[in-house]
């Protein structure tokens, strides 16, 4: 038996990356639809319907391919082969842009702060002693 080197959240996204995404983009398009019941059957799954709905529906998946939920049709429980997802692609090129968090660019922002203060740990240091300092009165 072979032993799978990806989850299967991770095989659905990658799947529907390449197989749906890709190809769209191509085209020019600005919507996707992607059916649940198809990508199973095509990644040769079994019982596996709800981790395909929950891979679709993650916010990473929305993330690392820059598109916008815009309608989830099926049953409500939202858990079946019947449920279709439709996407807004949100940049032409998404597909190939890696998934970059807001709080990166607020790295270094105090670094100028701390240089004028001496360093970081030297304002930690000095910060810690004033507190014990006021403690002690």
């Amino acid at each position: 038996m072979q032993q799978l080197t990806q989850s299967v959240s991770d095989l659905v996204r990658t799947h529907v990356r390449d197989v749906y995404l890709k190809p769209t983009t191509k085209r020019g398009e600005s919507t996707l639809a992607v059916n649940v019941g198809i990508v199973h059957k095509a990644l040769g799954l079994h019982n596996l319907v709800p981790s395909v709905c929950a891979a679709l529906n993650s916010k990473k998946f929305l993330e690392e391919n820059g598109l916008r939920l815009v309608s989830r049709t099926g049953p409500p429980s939202g858990q079946s082969t019947t449920v279709t997802f439709t996407y807004e692609i949100l940049a032409a090129d998404a597909a190939h842009l890696p998934a970059v968090s807001p709080l990166i660019g607020l790295r270094g922002v105090a670094k100028g702060l701390f240089r004028e203060l001496g360093g970081g740990e030297n304002f930690i240091r000095s910060e810690r002693n004033r507190f014990a300092g006021r403690r002690e009165k």
